[in-house]
């Protein structure tokens, strides 16, 4: 078992509070959009306990509703806020506006997309002429 995740000082106390590796887990979690069924079946607890484990986020984070506890999470340094790499980024084009080198994933799926378009292009100025 690891220790406890440090967050900012706690809404009530003014003092340190923490988030245990459990609830860091599920506030990940829920800050891509899952709902907390989706959340109880990837992690294998019931839906319930998810409904429990973030009533005590909120409280420990001194959070509203989620979108404040993802929030929060952001600025105690909990999440990054920055989206994830393959499956939540917006692929070539996140890349060359953070001024990084495109991977090699992404350099695929540019190729793919501007070959279909070119073929799409070719197609509607055959049936244009």
């Amino acid at each position: 078992m690891s220790a406890p995740v440090q967050v900012g000082p706690s809404p009530q106390s003014g003092g340190p509070t923490s988030l245990t590796p459990r609830q860091t887990e599920v506030l990940e979690h829920a800050s891509t959009g899952k709902s907390y069924y989706q959340i109880g079946r990837a992690l294998g607890i019931a839906e319930n306990t998810v409904d429990v484990l973030m009533r005590q986020i909120f409280r420990r984070l001194g959070a509203q509703n989620l979108p404040h506890a993802v929030l929060l999470g952001c600025r105690a340094g909990i999440l990054d806020g920055r989206p994830q790499r393959h499956g939540d980024h917006a692929g070539h084009a996140a890349h060359v506006y953070r001024g990084e080198e495109p991977c090699d994933l992404c350099k695929e799926g540019e190729r793919a997309y501007r070959t279909r378009r070119r073929k799409a292009r070719k197609a509607a100025q055959g049936h244009a002429a």
